[in-house]
């Protein structure tokens, strides 16, 4: 996924000639707290909240302030982890996308990048999540993966979690069934610690047995 395919139209950027206030009501109305400034397909810089809560007189146009703009942007052809790592790294709630020459091609706002980010782990897709806490050098995808198909099941998302000074690591796995209690077997038989799962319904756990047993004994 590259960058240039996550682009919202709906969401304009502002210009010099904006006054304060008009950039308060497109922030409220897209729900960001940063707005790119853009002259004609030049990008300047994106304008934030905070660069305008002391100023007083909001029919100002923002060309005639003094301004601390930061300047992050991501490249039409940059892999969507790039503007990812922008999000984290600068605390943004939008990122512009600029073509090769450096002209403004639109933004990616942080919502549009939580529905991206959704639909990349399948939270959507009903499943069990297993996590399992590996050595590093025993991070096998292709062997868990086979692990996964054996019980005729298929991983919809996987990602892994690092841990400083730590040989171990956690990987956690979507799967398409819920019922995931020998996928889980055939993990412990491979010596796999499963640290949690989620999302697991396991119908071999005789829990309606035991409602039944129990209703039966309070109809005595």
């Amino acid at each position: 996924m590259l960058a240039i395919e996550l682009i919202s139209d709906a969401m304009p950027p502002v210009h010099t000639s904006d006054s304060i206030q008009k950039v308060f009501d497109r922030m409220a109305e897209f729900r960001v707290s940063h707005m790119p400034i853009v002259n004609e397909e030049q990008f300047l810089g994106l304008i934030s909240e905070d660069d305008l809560i002391e100023e007083t007189d909001y029919n100002a146009p923002i060309g005639s302030i003094a301004l601390s703009l930061v300047n992050p942007y991501v490249l039409e052809e940059q892999h969507i982890y790039d503007v990812i790592r922008l999000f984290y790294e600068r605390r943004l709630s939008v990122v512009p996308v600029l073509n090769i020459k450096k002209e403004y091609l639109g933004l990616i706002s942080i919502n549009t990048m939580n529905e991206y980010f959704a639909k990349l782990t399948s939270v959507s897709e009903p499943g069990g999540i297993i996590v399992l806490e590996v050595d590093n050098k025993n991070n096998s995808l292709a062997h868990m993966s086979q692990v996964v198909e054996s019980d005729n099941a298929q991983i919809l998302s996987s990602y892994t979690r690092t841990f400083p000074d730590s040989t171990k690591m956690e990987i956690t796995l979507k799967v398409n069934k819920q019922d995931i209690s020998t996928i889980l077997a055939t993990f412990q038989r491979y010596n796999y610690d499963v640290k949690a799962t989620f999302n697991f319904t396991d119908h071999n756990d005789n829990s309606m047995d035991r409602f039944d047993s129990f209703m039966n004994y309070l109809n005595l």
